[in-house]
């Protein structure tokens, strides 16, 4: 909720900054005319007596007006008539007439006019008043209007300086949107995830748009296609539901109704793009129709997760709270607050927002599933340590020995253990005695072999030791220690007997294993023997 807060109160802290940049800004107003398709200028200076209908206003599904209107100069000097409120006018006239009825300048421009702007991103045109009364006649001719277009009239230096904020704000916007979007298609190419690569689509949409009614795509790259303001935002509002589905993970099978109320969104949206087709002077309405309607299921949506529990819902939430509340004011809007910022500017301030809230989300999300993976592999080597260890002694069983046969060279030493006197201690004393005997043996062995090899349990009484370098006198020494151990300890009636066998003696590891199970049991034999047998007692190996 902090994001939220931080968002709106920054751009609503440039409003005052913009209205102090229109100090030296005198707004020209007048009366406005709506002209035929065919209706011709031919010298008129009152468009009251040429036969043109007064309207109120510029309606916003476009056609052709004409306002007439007066002004003073007090001061001689350059001036910079330009439009306030929106930038996304596909042709204008600027005529103004001196005293004597005479046209002082006679200047064009606009989206769809091939014609190069003196200032850079902007509609100004510049011209050279001396002191006196004039009259001004503007010719607006476009199919749509995202605002009413109001002409102003500004000295040339402070109007120098104005614009450049605005131009800032394009060009940084319009850089983030870019380096966002290859992003996101990247993610989406790589990782094929469907939210990805809908949010690409959803700023590609945004880009066109703002690069075409903010002048970007004609002044750079020559594309005077007014089209290009009104159509992309059509595709990216339908973009837009898809996504927030995916990123919420809004399914049939979880959330029966919001699932069928984003379809039928999606359908509602399908049919005002086909309506738009049929009426495109109407298309830039009904971008703000399916902006309203992304808007409030995103934030239904998220309300829905957040309440669940979903923390990406949460903070997808405070995203969508700041692009809900500055998309609503744009969308609703009929004028600007500056002669810098138009409502283009506007609209690119709130999705900018919306585009970074969205990265810390989406980077949220891949940090969790990064996170989901590392804990997943943990729970994998825990089971796969569990699978391989034996969980009495905690000693590696028989499937860690047979890895580890696997990595010993060929200078490396196996050796098998028979432990003596487990069935005594078993009978006598009761089975947690016979474990206790276990656990010691393997502490007692484990502590004696230390890091130069390691004790494996097989089952049972059965124990083997695998060596990297080999020391069959060695590992003789370290078991007969432990056992000493053991019967310092109270288990005075144990033994064990043993084979090794180096594993260069034979190419297969399981004769290699055959071997020294066959030299424990002789080992065995031969202790027997030189003690005689003695059934009734348990086998115990002598210093």
């Amino acid at each position: 909720m902090r994001l939220k807060f931080l968002s709106v109160l920054v751009f609503w802290l440039c409003l005052p900054w913009a209205n102090a940049c229109l100090a030296d800004v005198r707004e020209i107003t007048g009366t406005w005319y709506q002209a035929p398709p065919d209706w011709v200028y031919r010298g008129q200076t009152d468009l009251a007596v040429a036969g043109l209908q007064p309207v109120a206003k510029v309606s916003l599904t476009g056609g052709r007006f004409w306002q007439q209107a007066e002004f003073e100069v007090s001061t001689a000097g350059r001036y910079v008539l330009d439009f306030k409120n929106t930038s996304g006018i596909g042709r204008f006239r600027h005529i103004v007439l001196g005293a004597n009825g005479q046209a002082v300048a006679d200047m064009r421009g606009g989206i769809q006019a091939e014609v190069p702007n003196p200032f850079f991103l902007r509609h100004g045109r510049e011209v050279e008043l001396p002191l006196g009364h004039y009259q001004l006649l503007t010719e607006l001719n476009s199919p749509f209007f995202l605002a009413e277009p109001q002409p102003y009239l500004d000295a040339l230096d402070s109007y120098q300086r104005t614009i450049k904020q605005g131009t800032a704000i394009t060009l940084l916007c319009l850089g983030l949107f870019l380096g966002l979007m290859i992003y996101y298609m990247a993610i989406a190419l790589v990782r094929k995830r469907l939210s990805e690569a809908m949010y690409a689509l959803f700023i590609l949409g945004n880009l066109l748009f703002n690069g075409a009614a903010l002048l970007v795509f004609s002044e750079l790259l020559g594309m005077h296609w007014i089209y290009l303001v009104s159509v992309p935002i059509l595709f990216s509002n339908c973009a837009y539901i898809v996504f927030v589905m995916s990123l919420l993970e809004i399914r049939q099978d979880t959330h029966p109704r919001l699932r069928k109320i984003g379809v039928s969104l999606l359908a509602l949206l399908g049919g005002l793009i086909v309506l738009a087709v049929l009426k495109p002077n109407w298309s830039l309405e009904i971008d703000r129709y399916g902006v309203g309607i992304f808007l409030t299921y995103g934030l239904l949506a998220g309300v829905v997760r957040a309440r669940e529990g979903s923390v990406s819902a949460r903070y997808y939430l405070c995203a969508i709270g700041a692009f809900f509340v500055l998309g609503i004011w744009t969308i609703t809007a009929s004028s600007g607050d500056g002669s810098f910022l138009f409502i283009e500017h506007m609209g690119l301030l709130s999705v900018s927002v919306e585009v970074v809230l969205l990265a810390l989300v989406l980077s949220y999300q891949f940090g969790q599933l990064y996170r989901d993976k590392e804990n997943a592999l943990e729970r994998m080597e825990q089971s796969t340590r569990v699978a391989r260890t034996d969980a009495l002694t905690g000693l590696p069983n028989r499937v860690a020995l047979d890895m580890a046969l696997e990595n010993l060279p060929q200078h490396g030493c196996l050796t098998f253990i028979d432990l003596d006197g487990l069935k005594y201690y078993n009978d006598q004393f009761g089975h947690a005695r016979g474990d206790e005997l276990l656990r010691s043996f393997a502490h007692h062995l484990s502590k004696q072999l230390g890091a130069q090899a390691q004790a494996h349990r097989l089952g049972g009484d059965e124990f083997a030791i695998t060596c990297m370098h080999g020391g069959e006198a060695w590992i003789a020494g370290a078991l007969e220690q432990a056992v000493a151990h053991m019967c310092a300890s109270g288990f005075e009636f144990s033994g064990a007997s043993y084979g090794s066998v180096l594993i260069h003696e034979h190419p297969s590891l399981e004769e290699v294993k055959r071997m020294a199970d066959r030299r424990m049991y002789e080992n065995k034999r031969q202790r027997r023997t030189q003690r005689g047998q003695q059934p009734e007692a348990p086998e115990v190996l002598r210093n």
